[in-house]
């Protein structure tokens, strides 16, 4: 299982700086190598290092996991954000936000059940 989530890496590594229109180029300035490293990366030739990927997941606004494939979801920056300014919320702030997130997931499910 860790072999195919790592063969994942390149493939996810490949698409997500695709689809945010990054270049091979940009994506290398903004974490500190030579471009060529980052087309070695996609083949999967080679393999960055915990600290590269970490760079690489930030800078793509994704999460480690998603790149790894240890989850499937591609989670988006602005929501992680969020989730991480409730966590710093008091219990009491915390438990208001989280019971009105949850009324308005539950009604937009029923909408999409019955749309």
């Amino acid at each position: 299982m860790i072999d195919l989530e790592l063969m994942l890496f390149g493939t996810r590594l490949l698409s997500t700086r695709k689809k945010k229109k990054i270049s091979q180029d940009e994506l290398a300035k903004t974490i500190g190598v030579h471009a060529p490293v980052i087309g070695r990366y996609e083949r999967d030739e080679v393999k960055p290092s915990i600290e590269t990927a970490t760079k690489i997941a930030e800078a793509l606004e994704v999460s480690l996991d998603y790149l790894t494939g240890l989850s499937d979801l591609e989670l988006d920056k602005t929501i992680v954000d969020t989730i991480m300014d409730i966590q710093q919320l008091d219990s009491k702030d915390k438990t208001h936000i989280m019971t009105t997130i949850s009324a308005l997931i539950r009604d937009a499910k029923a909408r999409n059940t019955y749309a």
